[in-house]
């Protein structure tokens, strides 16, 4: 019987053994390396991030792409079997890896066996530090970061580029304010030199975090402080002042987008005020609000987009928030009508709070399932490192249920207060503008071979 209710107690309180994501074993090395450690999910697997705090931001226009034709350059190879001899290490621990260059880091990403985690962080430290960067690799890796650019950069290229005739609507907005640079960066300059300096100041031990997520060995801090506590401290190239708005932007533009097309898209963009607190979890909920509110009127009321959908983004020190849709080009001036109304009827209104209530809770129990498994807590962890204090991560939960609709209504109004950028995408031509030219030149051709003919009877000689 007691065995019974002892039982019956452990299963009831099984809910309390669940995962507690924010609480994360923390603490710096004696280099100035910060390391992050937690016991995930999956007992056999390890999820690792190495985050070095270097990104595009950090350089002027001209030089932006220096920190990730670093990180190609670090993976052209140890010796002599290069790449492909780098690669085969990896695999022979059952490990993958990737790396990614963003505007504020780059990030080394891991997912390998627990048993191997020692070694796998063993070949990553030897990438770190023993790379060898000469002029052979680079030359290689220039021509990796070309193509994952969209292949080299011509004059006609970066031509196009300055008209705005190559960008994103909400890129070419972020451009047209001056939040982002207009061509891409000279990859064919750069040196040997400048991507060494890079390393030597931004990959500081002092400015990385290791987060390793899964099943940890117990020996993994005694390692790591004897193996990465020997990268060497210095001090970081200085962060540059992120771009703040600095020109004027039209409220209206068609942009180009392909040659021929039944297609278009809309998007309407608006810049996030900054608020005074929550501001990410505000605006979080709100964009859930408009996605649905767009969803509401323009497929379910009026049947013009398929997919409609908001989105945030971050260009320089600015947020910018769009509301975008898929629809067919005959369909612009309705659906853009039709956003129009959507946006009058919330700057009078507001939310709607049963509406706005609905959508915090989904957004609320989704916290509760987006970060299963190893790889999302890593990426969960890597995301939100500057939100980490005295071993806890701080709690979005918490945050989104202080969120009021007063709250959000606030924050609608300061985002509804000018009238927003409108950015219209399509093909340069439709099918039924192609169809007409095809027309009109046939015709041409008949009424040139008419007129022809004529003559040619006109100056037949007599018999």
């Amino acid at each position: 019987m007691r065995c019974l209710m002892f039982l019956c107690l452990l299963l009831g309180a099984m809910p309390g053994f669940a995962l507690d994501r924010s609480q994360v074993e923390g603490y710096l090395l004696p280099n100035g390396l910060q390391v992050l450690l937690k016991s995930g999910y999956e007992r056999n697997h390890v999820s690792i991030r190495l985050v070095v705090g270097v990104g595009f931001d950090d350089f002027p226009c001209q030089q932006q792409e220096l920190p990730h034709l670093l990180e190609h350059v670090l993976f052209s190879g140890l010796d002599g079997s290069g790449e492909g001899g780098l690669e085969a290490r990896m695999q022979a621990l059952g490990g993958e890896w990737n790396a990614y260059t963003s505007s504020a880091d780059t990030t080394f990403v891991i997912e390998a066996p627990a048993r191997n985690q020692r070694k796998v962080l063993d070949l990553l430290l030897a990438v770190i530090k023993d790379t060898e960067i000469d002029e052979k690799a680079l030359a290689l890796s220039k021509k990796i970061v070309e193509r994952e650019d969209g292949g080299h950069y011509s004059h006609l290229q970066r031509w196009l580029d300055r008209q705005d005739l190559g960008h994103r609507a909400s890129d070419q907005l972020a451009v047209e304010l001056g939040l982002k640079c207009a061509e891409r960066s000279a990859v064919a300059d750069m040196t040997v030199e400048q991507v060494k300096d890079v390393r030597q100041h931004w990959y500081a031990a002092n400015n990385m975090s290791l987060i390793v997520v899964g099943g940890l060995d117990r020996l993994l801090p005694a390692y790591l402080e004897r193996s990465y506590g020997e990268l060497q401290p210095a001090e970081p190239g200085k962060r540059r002042t992120l771009e703040g708005v600095t020109h004027k932007a039209e409220a209206r533009r068609e942009l180009i987008r392909g040659w021929l097309g039944d297609s278009a898209r809309l998007h309407w963009l608006f810049l996030e005020p900054v608020l005074d607190n929550d501001h990410s979890q505000t605006y979080d909920l709100l964009q859930r609000y408009l996605d649905w509110a767009l969803y509401e009127q323009l497929r379910l009321k009026h049947g013009l987009s398929y997919g409609p959908f908001s989105q945030r983004e971050s260009f320089g020190d600015t947020g910018v928030m769009s509301l975008n849709a898929d629809l067919d080009r005959t369909d612009i001036k309705e659906a853009e009508q039709a956003v129009s109304d959507m946006l009058e009827q919330l700057r009078k209104h507001g939310l709607d709070p049963a509406t706005f209530e609905r959508v915090k809770q989904a957004a609320i129990d989704r916290e509760a399932w987006t970060t299963q498994g190893n790889a999302a807590l890593a990426d969960y962890y890597w995301g939100a490192l500057n939100d980490y204090l005295d071993g806890r991560f701080a709690d979005p939960v918490r945050a989104m249920r202080r969120v009021s609709l007063s709250d959000a209504n606030q924050a609608l109004r300061q985002l509804l207060a000018r009238p927003g950028f409108v950015r219209v995408e399509q093909p340069l031509i439709s099918y039924d503008q192609l169809y007409g030219l095809v027309a009109l030149g046939l015709a041409g051709v008949l009424a040139g071979g008419l007129v022809w003919s004529r003559r040619r009877h006109r100056k037949a000689p007599a018999k």
